[in-house]
């Protein structure tokens, strides 16, 4: 059992790489956040990632994300993505993103699998294909390769070693690999964010090109939620009239811990939340929101998931959340994998909070 270098208690669960338990990480942040940093740092610069989000006075402004990045000449955003050559800011446009696909048949593994039309044939026939399940279809999941968080605990972080990869897909040929069956386009990661024009490009086109075929297509997005504020409307619109999901990873509540996580601020990402819970009554047949948190054990503990709880429950107790089991990946792999226990325990937390409908996802993975 390893121990926490701030109290020396070997009774919480501890990642060793870390070194501090999520107690004294919300309890005396400003002594243990330097180490944590430094490992932030290092886990970037086995990427050639920028450390901090740059801040050049002359530098090209990025406006996609909360980091506002200022980027000079020949560098790159914090995301890794946006980058400035010849004086202009490129990446993540129409003409091209760093990104992979693939078809993943229907219903499958996916955050809302428990209440959207794919997986339950929710809001047949406007938005579904079938009464139940959509057997036969696919959804086209596009894997963003960058990211403007730097989560320690990152289940897809391999996608680090393609961020600055030469190869590059445009909007269109991406909304041309929709095929007859393609009942959903999928946008993850990584994250969407950093890459979100051209992702809104590809969607609109996809959407034209499957309309004057008389088929649906729903747009749903899966991301952090921490893009600047005026991106929130044209992530809507992008899917409120197809019946798409706009998925948001709900790390945690506290900005401690969140920091010590994913070496960034949940700022935006709840204020973001917050203003998207306005719209959710907009579409009441099939949920415009949901929210999801990857149970790390030991720091997304029962207080991180009555607070995030507490939260959702306060702006709409009706928006789906869905806790998810987490498997050791990443900088943090001395972690365990979250218990049936614990799981149940939060859970029930999560309802008690206020939320009233709360769903338990990778089950398989529970110990």
């Amino acid at each position: 059992m390893n121990h926490c270098r701030h109290c020396g208690r070997t009774d919480r669960i501890t990642s060793s790489r870390l070194g501090y338990c999520a107690g004294c990480i919300r309890a005396h942040f400003a002594q243990v956040w330097p180490e944590i940093e430094a490992l932030h740092h290092e886990s970037r610069r086995t990427f050639n990632l920028p450390l901090t989000p740059p801040r050049d006075p002359q530098g090209k402004s990025c406006t996609l994300c909360f980091h506002a990045c200022r980027i000079p000449e020949g560098g790159y955003g914090f995301c890794g993505a946006r980058r400035v050559k010849d004086g202009k800011l490129r990446g993540g446009t129409a003409a091209g993103a760093g990104l992979s696909y693939y078809y993943d048949p229907l219903p499958t593994n996916c955050v809302a699998d428990w209440f959207c039309p794919g997986g339950t044939g929710c809001g047949y026939p406007r938005y579904a294909n079938a009464p139940g399940p959509e057997k036969g279809w696919n959804n086209l999941a596009v894997f963003y390769h960058a990211c403007n968080f730097n989560c320690l605990y990152c289940q897809n972080w391999t996608y680090k070693r393609a961020t600055f990869r030469g190869d590059r897909v445009s909007a269109l040929e991406l909304a041309q690999a929709v095929r007859s069956n393609t009942a959903c386009i999928c946008y993850f990661g990584g994250d969407p964010t950093p890459q979100l024009p051209h992702a809104l490009t590809a969607s609109r086109l996809a959407l034209e090109l499957v309309q004057a075929a008389g088929r649906k297509l729903r747009v749903c997005w899966e991301t952090n939620g921490a893009m600047q504020e005026e991106w929130l409307k044209p992530l809507v619109e992008s899917c409120l009239d197809n019946g798409g999901v706009i998925k948001i990873d709900l790390k945690a509540f506290s900005e401690e811990i969140h920091l010590a996580l994913c070496g960034v601020s949940n700022s935006q990402t709840l204020k973001n939340f917050a203003l998207l819970a306005g719209r959710f009554g907009e579409r009441p047949e099939v949920p415009l929101l949901t929210a999801s948190t990857l149970m790390a054990p030991g720091y997304v503990d029962l207080e991180e998931i009555h607070g995030l709880a507490r939260f959702i429950a306060a702006l709409n107790p009706e928006i789906p959340y869905s806790l998810l089991a987490f498997h050791p990946q990443f900088y943090l792999t001395d972690l365990p994998i979250t218990s049936k226990n614990f799981a149940f325990q939060a859970r029930q937390a999560a309802l008690d909070a206020g939320v009233r409908q709360v769903n338990l996802g990778n089950l398989h993975l529970l110990r």
